[in-house]
């Protein structure tokens, strides 16, 4: 039994995304030098994720910086209960 995760992120100025197996890292989107990166040690049997997973990760950054644009413009007026 294996507990895999997907994480996607952003903020104004940054994002992430990244694939985990089991709390390891098996791949990561660097927005900074435009790649995708397989930090798995050299020990392990490598796993590779398929072309255009960076691209992917690039499409979902535009994504979630236009939702987060949205809930931005919802949540303006919204008036926080005290």
């Amino acid at each position: 039994l294996h507990v895999d995760r997907q994480v996607i992120g952003c903020s104004d100025h940054d994002g992430e995304q990244a694939y985990n197996l089991d709390g390891e890292e098996l791949w990561f989107a660097d927005f900074i030098k435009k790649e995708g990166v397989e930090p798995q040690p050299p020990f392990v049997d490598h796993m590779t994720y398929r072309d255009g997973t960076y691209q992917q990760a690039e499409a979902n950054q535009q994504a979630c910086k236009t939702s987060l644009d949205v809930l931005r413009t919802a949540m303006k007026d919204f008036k926080i209960e005290d």
